[in-house]
């Protein structure tokens, strides 16, 4: 009888054992596993090798406050690990009333003292929004000469990237003044001064020619104000209707792949009629209320900033929050 209730607390004793083992091994599996994911779904192993990365933040410069310091702290981390070439800003540079002059503080509590990180010291190539007219914006374009990374060399140009693989394919970025465009700006006291004396017409017909290049493997555009947007307050707003009518037919008619804006505190892609990709990343500070449209492929009132990697084959875009959780991709293919 002994014997035999031995044998059986052995047999208990030995399942048991067996069954902590099959535990042990499952939570080493899984922990194996997690990790696996985790690592597949890292924002640099969805990058080609091959890929020209680069970021693109607007509607910043608010001495650190709105967020402003997160979304940098962020912009640092994604910066090191897609290894990003160089920085858009699509403007709105300085809040509320830009800057003075080359020796505003706003330079050092806005930018340099934000933007300090070492994966934050590229080309921070930059357009002009319509806070920025509301200041100096010759200054923006003059601290071009004294800085390492900034760079504005006029208040509209373009510059060519070249893709890995044929050394004639080239990734064209040309930078907009998109304020002279919008009628209203004119009479209005503090955008008036520094919109009279642009000249709309030399503009458009220098994007008309510079766009018409054929040589270019892809085309992207940048301007501050969009020409689409979801939000409530500015889907309609006349400055969006004004970008639209001036620029819409331009960009289809040369086969831009996507406008990139900012001006809505929101992150955004919609795809209308015309083939024209359009891209919102406004929200390196303040994010507002968005809703959607018939084309909108994405919209999310969220602190971040846009991702995009360019290789000779395609565009990938992500949208990237100021706690690094990736909000959305997409990718444009040729």
């Amino acid at each position: 009888m002994d014997c035999i209730e031995i044998k059986v607390k052995f047999v208990k004793k030995t399942a048991f054992n067996y069954l902590i083992y099959k535990f042990i091994g499952f939570v080493v599996l899984l922990g194996f596993t997690s990790k696996s994911f985790a690592q597949e779904a890292s924002l640099s192993s969805k990058l080609s090798p091959d890929a020209l990365n680069f970021i693109v933040l607007g509607d910043w410069g608010r001495y650190g406050d709105d967020h402003q310091l997160q979304v940098a702290e962020q912009l640092a981390k994604t910066s090191k690990e897609i290894h990003a070439q160089f920085f858009i800003s699509v403007g709105d540079n300085f809040y509320p009333k830009g800057v003075a002059s080359i020796h505003d503080a706003h330079w050092h509590y806005s930018f340099e003292d934000i933007y300090k990180d070492y994966a934050h010291q590229k080309e921070w190539y930059s357009i002009l929004g319509n806070h920025d007219y509301m200041g100096n914006p010759d200054a923006q374009v003059e601290y071009t000469n004294i800085s390492r990374r900034w760079v504005m060399p006029g208040r509209y140009y373009t510059k060519d990237f070249k893709l890995k693989g044929d050394k004639n394919n080239l990734l064209q970025i040309t930078f907009i003044d998109t304020n002279p465009l919008i009628p209203e700006f004119y009479n209005n006291s503090e955008y008036g001064p520094n919109v009279v004396t642009q000249d709309t017409v030399a503009q458009i017909g220098w994007l008309k020619e510079t766009l018409s290049s054929e040589n270019k493997r892809w085309k992207l555009v940048i301007g501050h104000h969009p020409m689409f947007t979801a939000s409530e307050k500015r889907r309609e707003g006349y400055d969006t209707r004004s970008i639209r009518s001036s620029l819409r037919g331009i960009l289809e008619n040369y086969q831009v792949d996507a406008y990139i804006a900012g001006h809505d505190h929101s992150l955004q892609h919609l795809l209308p009629e015309g083939g024209v990709h359009h891209f919102i990343s406004g929200s390196a500070s303040e994010a507002t209320d968005v809703g959607t449209l018939p084309f909108s492929k994405f919209t999310k009132k969220e602190f971040g900033f846009l991702v995009f990697s360019v290789t000779v084959d395609q565009i990938q875009v992500f949208a990237i929050s100021h706690s690094g959780e990736l909000l959305y991709e997409t990718k444009i293919v040729r």
